[in-house]
């Protein structure tokens, strides 16, 4: 894990509740009008004494200060970048005003003990992590505020592990993770949202996870990219997925993204993306072009017999156990069939819960 955080500006918009009170506006504004008249009435003669000082300001005085507080906190509002929000939606920002933070890899050697950490647990992924690794090592090089890889995109068949690897990777940068299935949901409404107007406008979940989180760095993982439908608005404009990503992944535009929901620009430069497919049909070339494609093979039985080791040894699981999983799943393959990196997960879940079960006597 990296430890280091950096807090980088995050919302364009000036969080309304930096705008005062309109009593306050009212208050202050009085004040100032009994002080400057205070001060010609003192030059005029030898000064007003305390009763005449409540005295100086008049009930049409008062009318008139009301009108240019409400016109100066409309002017406020309005060059916030917020003002057109509901009330709602305005107390979500605030939390926003002081920035976000961000991971930070200090030094390449961090790099290094993040990169061999994750391959230790999953080997095949080996391409995968050399990719994220020089990333790391180039944001330390670099001195950035906070660290980035190239996007990427995994290929491959089910079941290899390919976004069990990018939720490990976010717990060894210990950032958090939002996960969107592009094929059970509107996958563009899904990660950016939607503008007011729609039946069902929200926040996405890109902005919900900063939110959330309070964190402007997180991993976005987008499974089964190769498959992701449009929607039609009744209007007939098309909203895809693809869309919505290729500003967010090109990092000068993500740095001034604006949130269709609340309209108003974030910076969205620190996020950092994992995508998987099945396969290369069906992926669109614009997006390919912003990204690292990787195509990875299946798992073998060697390898997977290496993950139960390795996770067996790290769940704290006995000899006896570990080799049960790796019996389980040699008898699997000698069956004609090959367990998915997600039924050996389950497998040692399984022997873990038994593990802590109490004995009976």
């Amino acid at each position: 894990m990296t430890g280091a955080t950096t807090k980088i500006p995050f919302c364009a918009a000036r969080p309304l509740d930096d705008i005062l009170l309109l009593s306050e506006l009212q208050n202050r504004f009085t004040q100032k009008l009994r002080e400057i008249r205070m001060e010609l009435n003192h030059r005029k003669s030898e000064g007003l004494n305390a009763e005449n000082f409540r005295t100086v300001i008049t009930a049409a005085d008062t009318a008139k200060i009301k009108r240019r507080a409400v016109r100066y906190r409309e002017r406020l509002r309005s060059q916030s970048g917020a003002g057109h929000l509901p009330q709602r939606d305005e107390v979500m920002l605030p939390p926003l005003r002081d920035g976000l933070p961000v991971a930070r890899i200090m030094t390449e050697h961090g790099a290094d003990e993040i990169a061999a950490a994750l391959h230790e647990e999953m080997p095949w992924m080996a391409p995968a992590t050399e990719v994220v690794w020089n990333g790391l090592k180039a944001s330390a090089r670099d001195g950035l505020p906070g660290l980035r890889f190239h996007p990427l995109v995994l290929v491959g068949p089910p079941g290899i592990g390919k976004s069990f690897w990018a939720r490990r990777l976010a717990h060894h940068l210990d950032v958090p993770t939002t996960s969107i299935d592009a094929t059970g949901e509107p996958a563009a409404f899904s990660l950016v949202g939607s503008q007011r107007g729609w039946s069902t406008a929200n926040p996405g979940k890109l902005m919900q996870t900063a939110l959330r989180e309070q964190h402007a760095g997180p991993i976005v993982i987008i499974d089964e990219l190769e498959k992701a439908g449009n929607v039609q608005s009744a209007q007939g404009s098309r909203h895809t997925l693809t869309d919505a990503l290729l500003p967010l992944l090109e990092r000068m535009t993500a740095a001034t993204w604006e949130c269709p929901y609340f309209q108003v620009r974030f910076d969205m430069s620190w996020v950092n993306w994992v995508m998987t497919a099945n396969r290369r049909q069906g992926l669109p070339a614009p997006l390919l072009s912003r990204c690292v494609v990787l195509d990875l093979p299946e798992l073998t039985t060697w390898q997977l017999r290496g993950f139960v080791e390795t996770q067996g040894g790290k769940r704290g699981l006995s000899r006896v156990a570990i080799d049960a999983v790796s019996d389980a799943i040699q008898l699997t393959v000698s069956g004609g069939r090959k367990p998915s990196l997600r039924t050996v997960s389950r497998m040692l879940e399984s022997a873990e819960l038994l593990a802590q079960r109490p004995v009976l006597h």
